[in-house]
């Protein structure tokens, strides 16, 4: 079920923080006491710049914090949340712990790969949505569930994903 998504080019090799982003940035250092500790929220100003977390932008994240590249693709992706490959304008995520998992899940990943006619880690042709199976969203009394970009959605059957999808055509 591979399909070649519709997405944003890479960006350049080398890149620079947009003004915006750089103000941002140096705002989120100045809580800290030593810049290393900023690495997650300005991995995070990185990823909300380009949309997802390119090559350069690691880079740039450890060129602006004075750490090792290698250090910060570590922390990057240790973290689910960062997105080290582009992502459709919707990134469903749906959430495969046990407690999830026994209320219906699996089923409702399953009917996700019927209706985008996507698999896990893809996206569909036109660039919409991208799909993924993730570990522990913190709803285990709620689920199944789902995030959408960073809106949780619980209690999800077929019907109210299909319902979701419609909004977000």
């Amino acid at each position: 079920m591979s399909h070649a998504p519709v997405l944003p080019a890479d960006p350049p090799a080398a890149l620079e923080w947009p003004e915006r982003a750089k103000a941002e940035v140096a705002e989120v250092i100045s809580h800290y006491p030593l810049k290393r500790s900023a690495v997650l929220p300005v991995l995070w100003i990185a990823q909300r710049t380009w949309g997802w977390v390119p090559p350069a932008a690691l880079r740039l994240v450890a060129r602006t914090l004075e750490l090792p590249e290698p250090e910060v693709f570590g922390i990057a992706t240790f973290y689910t949340m960062f997105n080290l490959e582009p992502v459709g304008r919707h990134h469903l995520q749906v959430c495969m712990t046990l407690s999830c998992s026994l209320m219906g899940a699996d089923r409702l990943f399953r009917h996700l790969e019927e209706r985008l006619r996507i698999g896990h880690g893809e996206t569909t042709p036109d660039g919409r949505f991208t799909l993924r199976r993730v570990e522990c969203l913190a709803a285990c009394g709620r689920g199944p569930c789902m995030q959408v970009g960073l809106d949780y959605h619980e209690n999800l059957d077929e019907s109210r994903v299909d319902a979701l999808l419609e909004t977000l055509r």
